[in-house]
Parts: C-alpha cells; structure tokens; sequence
C-alpha cells in the first residue's frame, strides 16, 4: 500500500510552536508539572504529530483533569475540537485560554485565525496528488537476459534457443498516476483510491492500469497504535482484466521508548491474488514485516525486513514458496533547489516443487535486487519535477526466467490539499 503523507507539516509546526510559546508566556510554574503529566503531553503532542486528533483529544482530556492550568494542553486541545468540527467547544476553550492567561500576540494570531475561518472547514483533510511521467524502458517484456537454454537431463538433454518475442524489448512510455485521499470521519478513518496507467508507444499489448480503492483505520489498544487497511485492487493487460487483489493488514506501534527521530512498527497482513484468464495461478500471500523509520530535519530513512509465504490455491506450477523481502529507502535535501532519493531493495523467492518434472527438474529459486536513484526539483508551491532512474537485476537457477532492465523516466507531481 500506500504510502499518503497524512500530516500538513506547517500546520503541525505551527500549532506545536503555539504550544511551546503560550507555556513560557502564561503564569504557570514549570516546576510545578508532575511526571504524570508531562509524559502525557508528550504523548499527546506524537498524537498530534501523527494526525490521530481522537487519541489526542482523549489524552490532553485526561492531562487537563489532573492539570487544569496546563495551558498548552488547553490550547492544543481547543484547536483539536476546532478541527473536528466542535465548534463551540472549541470556542469556549479559547475564551478560557484569552481570559485565564492572557496570550502572547502570536498565540492570540493563532487563535483568532481559527476562529475567523470557522472550525468546520478543517473538520474533514483531504489530499489529491497527479504524477504524470515519460520515459525509456529497456526491457518492457522482461526477456531472458540469455538466448539459449536447455530442457531435460541426461541423454534427453536438448539444447534450444528461444524465438526473439522472448528476448528483451525495449519502448518508450508514458505513464499517470492520480491518488485520491479523504478522512471518513474527524482524525479517524481514512478512505483511499488509486489509479495508475502506463502506455507504450509500440508494445501496446504490455498497456497496464491499475485501480486500487481501500480505508484505514487507527485504533488506540491501551499504550498501542494500531492501524488496519483493507483494499481491493485491480490490473488489466492490455485493456484485459489480468488480476485482482484483496489486502487485509495490520500495523502495530509498540509502547517502546525510542529516540524522537526514530519509529519502529510491525506489519502483518494477507494479500488474495487471482488471475481471470490463467488457471491454478491464484494465491494468498502472507507477510510479517518490520519497519524502522528515521527523521532528522530534512533527512528520512526507512528500513525494512520482510518474511513471506506464498500459497498457491491449485496445481500452480513450482507450487508453495516462501520469500523474504529488505529494502533501504533514503530522502534527503541536497540543497535549497534539490531532493534527492536512493533506494535498494532485495527480494528472494524459493519454490517447494520442481518447476516443470522430466523438463525443469529444478525448484525455482528467484533473488531479484532493484536500485532507485532520483533527484525532484520543487519549481512552485505543489510543483515539483523529478528525474529517476531503475535497475531491475532478476539471478535465477532456471535461466530462462533471468532478466535484467533499466527504466530512464522524468516526471511532473501536483499536490492538492
């Protein structure tokens, strides 16, 4: 899935700042704050960061109950009811804020803007990106990087040569995709849809689109995140319903204390896969992933290890497998007019059965390495444009499932809010 980035950063930064600033103007002892209170700021200022305005809500709720003069906890709260589109709540703990401490001017600028706006208009986000691309594929087809090959064993070994449809084709394409993302409900449920296509100049018949429409849903278990998606998803090839897809997955934040700048959670789901017009390909996946995440100013790293199970439905070819997945993805801003983006990813797949018996005697055994390097050049607000480049490397014992290619693409991105 997915990746939508959920978090309007100056929004955030300006409400924590707001934060910041109205506990050193008010007549509030620092000193005077209990651990217990502390430690539920902080946990309600991640909250905040992370969009998940009901947790929030609930825990500056709790702060305030045991401290009822935390003015950064009133205030952060006032605007968390504003943007869930509880308007007189929200006004009522403004007015308490103005006349109880009497607020810096910037926090009075912060308030006032709220309140003149109207709370409703920030009750429901939503984002809408379009990324339309062009670019060079080397191997649209992924043909077998080797010609020859050789069926059986023994002295029924037969040494062919494959017709050139199976070789490696190279084209050019052109390529949209649009995501679309809403709030179903204030700080709560999230729905999404995607839809992605790619054109070839001559090999239409490797055209694809793919539609994808799904919801996530954050729950807060004791001192865990937990976040579910469900999706549906579908791919047509060359303008023929190809394959279908249904995902169920469940991500889990652990109460662990880390490092500000670091995140680590646990994923696990099941993906259905099936093939219309090919018999005994279906198959569910299931996958138990790791993810660490690090943020540091500009900079974002994410790592991840994966292990999966593959189970064919039917008399698939090869039968079960069982992989496993590591990917390193890193953003950073190389100066003022630049981002660039740098990504390594491994993945291995090792069937349970003989590919083909008394042809193939080989079990299938697939280490597929893909490298991504890009750089984005932001050209106004909501504007960028990005040149990217991608080396697929597929090393297999059965030859003729070897490939490599290379994708040379530039693209143009619009944001939305």
């Amino acid at each position: 899935m997915t990746i939508f980035n959920k978090i309007e950063i100056p929004q955030t930064i300006l409400r924590l700042l707001g934060s910041f600033m109205i506990c050193l103007f008010s007549s509030l002892p620092a000193q005077a704050q209990s651990s217990m209170s502390e430690e539920l700021y902080l946990d309600a200022l991640k909250a905040i960061h992370e969009q998940r305005n009901q947790d929030a809500k609930e825990i500056l709720g709790r702060l305030i109950a045991i401290e009822p003069q935390h003015a950064g906890a009133l205030l952060d709260l006032a605007i968390i009811q504003c943007e869930l589109g509880n308007t007189k709540e929200a006004n009522q703990l403004f007015n308490n804020i103005i006349e109880r401490f009497s607020p810096a001017p910037a926090i009075l600028e912060i308030i006032t803007q709220h309140q003149t706006q109207g709370c409703n208009k920030n009750s429901i986000n939503q984002r809408f990106s379009v990324l339309v691309e062009r670019g060079i594929d080397s191997n649209v087809n992924q043909g077998a990087s080797n010609p020859n090959f050789t069926l059986g064993t023994g002295i029924t070994q037969i040494d062919l040569q494959l017709l050139p449809e199976y070789l490696p084709k190279k084209d050019r394409f052109s390529a949209i995709s649009i995501d679309y993302l809403r709030e179903l409900s204030p700080g709560s449920t999230v729905g999404f849809a995607q839809l992605r296509t790619r054109q070839f100049d001559e090999l239409s018949q490797f055209n694809t689109m793919a539609i994808g429409i799904g919801v996530e849903h954050p729950l807060k278990l004791g001192e865990w995140n937990v976040s579910q998606t469900a999706m549906l998803g579908a791919l047509t090839l060359n303008s023929h319903l190809y394959q279908t897809q249904q995902l169920l997955q469940t991500r889990i934040m652990p109460p662990i204390k880390l490092p500000e700048s670091i995140q680590w959670s646990l994923v696990g789901g099941v993906t259905r896969t099936q093939y219309p017009t090919l018999a005994g390909y279906d198959a569910n996946t299931w996958e138990l992933k790791s993810l660490l995440n690090y943020q540091k100013n500009s900079y974002r790293v994410y790592f991840s290890t994966a292990y999966l199970m593959d189970r064919a439905n039917g008399n698939r070819v090869g039968g079960h497998r069982s992989g496993s997945l590591i990917s390193v993805q890193g953003r950073g801003k190389i100066n003022s007019a630049v981002f660039g983006e740098l990504g390594w990813t491994y993945q291995h797949w090792q069937n349970e059965q003989v590919y083909s018996p008394g042809l193939i005697d080989q079990a299938r055994n697939q280490h597929t390495r893909t490298i991504r390097a890009a750089l984005s050049f932001p050209i106004k607000e909501n504007h960028s444009l990005q040149l990217e480049i991608k080396q697929v490397s597929n090393r297999e014992n059965i030859s003729l499932f070897e490939f490599n290619s290379k994708v040379l693409q530039v693209s143009w991105l619009w944001q939305g809010f």
